[in-house]
């Protein structure tokens, strides 16, 4: 039992590295995501708008769906860093195609309309979960 415990503990730096790279790369696409969405979604969640708190978790949930099977696939930190940008790059240009087919989709959801926040959200979760499953190499 303590070679069991000293095992675990011996992959704590590991851990440490991975949930480092994890949350750093979350931030990244924070700021990658706001700099991009016309909207202002954190002033617009500040304001209790709805629809900007239900894009924006979509988009993040599509964005951490991927990053956690970078993190669990990867064979090095190097790879999981790799994996996480083509994650981050494959949820912006989610939001880019969708802004481009409801083109008043930021002005929407600036006014607070639920369905076209819902409609990004639920295709940004399922790119998500699509852009997952492509990573299992």
């Amino acid at each position: 039992m303590p070679t069991d415990l000293a095992h675990s503990l011996g992959t704590l730096p590991a851990f440490l590295a991975y949930f480092g790279l994890a949350i750093a790369m979350t931030g990244v696409f924070v700021f990658a995501y706001l700099w991009v969405t016309p909207h202002d979604e954190m002033r617009l969640i500040r304001e209790n708008k709805e629809a900007a708190s239900i894009s924006f978790i979509g988009a993040l949930l599509g964005f951490i769906i991927p990053l956690a099977t970078a993190t669990a696939q990867s064979v090095s930190w190097l790879d999981c860093l790799i994996w996480s940008v083509v994650a981050m790059i494959v949820q912006v240009l989610t939001f880019l195609v969708v802004h481009w087919f409801v083109p008043r989709l930021s002005e929407e959801i600036s006014n607070n309309e639920h369905a076209p926040a819902l409609f990004l959200a639920g295709i940004s979760i399922g790119v998500g979960i699509l852009n997952a499953a492509s990573m299992t190499y």
